[in-house]
């Protein structure tokens, strides 16, 4: 499977990581190639191009930029490019304002997600929120001595989010559908949760679990 990789970040680099190490064929898209200079040459299997062709070269694309400019980063790789394909929202929608006691501030309300803004914009796009609610360090096979941590996923495709969740698996998470797009109003605010420990104790490398009974 071919994947797009959208962001030039640390959240970009680490899951284009992640794909590379499971023997997928990557493209990294970014506006400024500079950024990945070096990324790119220490991954020569990898593919660098703009976000316009990374959209393209995708089977699935990975949204993974900072909230702010998620819009803009769909907008600059072309609805054409998106449409039908499984699209991994990985953004937050993070205010430009620093935290206050550990809390971050966003930019949208608990009756409108991120995921939803987006997902109206691109209607033909198969949008799925995941990676959004613990650090870069742990996205790709996390070790918490045999635990499997929980990736709380949601959207309105079941095949996409089935996509993602044998994606998933492979990265080392158990994988909870939380339902249709709308339930990104509950999980994208799990990053304000995830980020106190690190704001408030600098704590970095926990994990949500979700049990069973």
């Amino acid at each position: 499977m071919k994947i797009g990789v959208l962001g030039s970040g640390v959240v970009a680099q680490t899951l284009a990581d992640g794909f590379l190490k499971h023997h997928y064929e990557v493209m990294t898209g970014t506006r400024d190639q500079t950024k990945l200079a070096e990324w790119a040459i220490a991954h020569p299997r990898a593919h660098l191009g703009s976000f316009s062709d990374a959209a393209a070269f995708g089977e699935v694309v990975v949204l993974a930029v900072k909230g702010t400019a998620a819009a803009e980063a769909l907008r600059s790789a072309g609805s054409a490019h998106l449409n039908g394909k499984v699209v991994i929202d990985t953004t937050n929608p993070i205010a430009d304002a620093p935290p206050v006691n550990g809390i971050l501030k966003f930019f949208t309300n608990l009756d409108e997600s991120q995921l939803e803004r987006l997902q109206r914009e691109f209607p033909d796009a198969r949008m799925v929120k995941a990676f959004n609610s613990v650090g870069s360090g742990q996205m790709v096979n996390p070790d918490y001595g045999g635990i499997l941590p929980t990736m709380f996923i949601c959207g309105n495709d079941d095949k996409a989010k089935k996509t993602v969740g044998s994606i998933l698996e492979k990265f080392g998470w158990e994988t909870a559908d939380m339902g249709r797009a709308e339930a990104a109003r509950a999980i994208e605010p799990l990053c304000m949760l995830w980020c106190i420990p690190g704001f408030t104790r600098n704590e970095w490398t926990h994990a949500f679990k979700l049990l069973h009974k």
